[in-house]
């Protein structure tokens, strides 16, 4: 514009450079959408064909002081065209705007510089434009990932409080029926019953606590304790076999998290009189086994709501590099095989559990 105005042209002219200065300025906004790029070719073609005939046109009128649109029409070419089409022909833009100054009889300074200058104006409209392009990415990854992460917290949360309040009512309701049938003829016994229920409860309440607060860390060699005390009472024989090791906080949270579960469903979808119950380290690895008997093929929960702990299992496995199996026999056993690496990697296990709440988040 400032050249237009500063070649002292009639108003007509004037008028005319200044309505394709305006034209131009429209289809560069156009070109520099974020969704340019996926219009489709005839429209690129169009749009492009009206910029190259403002961009030479005008030339053979106002000569070189026309030639700083060029910039703008290069620019273009590689923000619609693909890369293969687009630096060549951005490259013969730019030399095209070599002739312009020879034809005003200016000198070969005048005609590099104006070359150089519809490069350079080109590339930094290419560039804007893809750097807006990338904030607009950028925001839209980090409202991606602050949903992922509220929903990572989610599962986190469901799932703790699946597998603690799980555990902890079915043994309530154990211990429950226990002192109903000791009341009569064993008040002594059903007393001490009743203390453990309190005890259970009043942990119950600790742990929702501390799950709410995101503290919850479990320890595997007390819930083999907790979980072979709790089936003697419920009168199943239980053979433990403990050689666990060291491992990571995080790997005996888990692994904890898997015994309760395995030992709720063995009391509230079977009528098992055995377990055995192994937590064995060799090489690295740790591996915890959990087997019962007395499945009843045609077993149903008759609760309202069914869980979903060996699902949220398999998904905590996951997150600590491991895997979860269960298989069920024909003479009525249901088994259960958790392994994980005693120590794993966290960079994997992050990729792991990400790609885990991603999965879960779409389901």
């Amino acid at each position: 514009m400032l050249n237009v105005l500063a070649a002292e042209m009639s108003v007509g002219m004037s008028a005319m450079a200044l309505t394709c200065l305006a034209a131009i300025f429209a289809l560069q906004l156009r070109h520099s959408r974020p969704d340019a790029d996926r219009a489709s070719r005839q429209q690129k073609f169009a749009t492009l064909g009206a910029q190259a005939l403002l961009t030479y046109l005008p030339i053979l009128v106002f000569r070189a002081q026309w030639g700083g649109m060029a910039g703008f029409f290069a620019g273009s070419l590689l923000l619609l065209l693909p890369p293969r089409i687009a630096w060549p022909a951005y490259a013969a833009v730019g030399l095209s705007m070599l002739l312009p100054p020879v034809l005003d009889g200016r000198s070969v300074l005048d005609s590099v510089y104006l070359c150089q200058s519809t490069l350079l104006t080109g590339v930094v409209v290419f560039g804007l434009t893809r750097l807006a392009d990338l904030v607009h990415v950028l925001h839209d990854t980090r409202g991606r990932l602050a949903r992922m992460a509220v929903t990572k917290e989610r599962l986190r949360f469901a799932r703790d409080l699946h597998d603690l309040l799980g555990y902890s009512l079915s043994a309530i309701t154990l211990k429950s029926e226990l002192i109903h049938r000791l009341i009569p003829g064993n008040s002594q016994r059903a007393l001490t019953e009743i203390r453990e229920v309190l005890a259970i409860s009043r942990q119950s309440l600790a742990d929702v606590r501390t799950v709410a607060s995101g503290l919850r860390d479990m320890s595997l060699v007390e819930e083999v304790n907790a979980a072979e005390g709790l089936l003697i009472a419920a009168d199943v024989d239980t053979r433990v076999t403990l050689q666990q090791g060291t491992m990571s906080q995080q790997v005996s949270t888990v692994l904890a998290a898997v015994l309760r579960e395995a030992v709720t469903n063995l009391l509230r979808h079977s009528k098992a009189d055995s377990c055995v119950i192994e937590a064995v380290q060799q090489g690295g690895r740790i591996r915890l086994l959990v087997e019962n008997n007395g499945v009843q093929p045609d077993y149903r929960d008759l609760s309202v709501h069914s869980g979903s702990g060996l699902g949220n299992l398999a998904s905590r496995m996951r997150e600590i590099s491991g895997e979860l199996h269960t298989d069920r026999g024909p003479d009525g056993t249901f088994r259960l095989v958790a392994e994980a690496p005693a120590f794993p990697d966290r960079n994997r296990s992050d990729t792991d559990a990400m790609a885990s709440a991603t999965r879960e988040a779409a389901a």
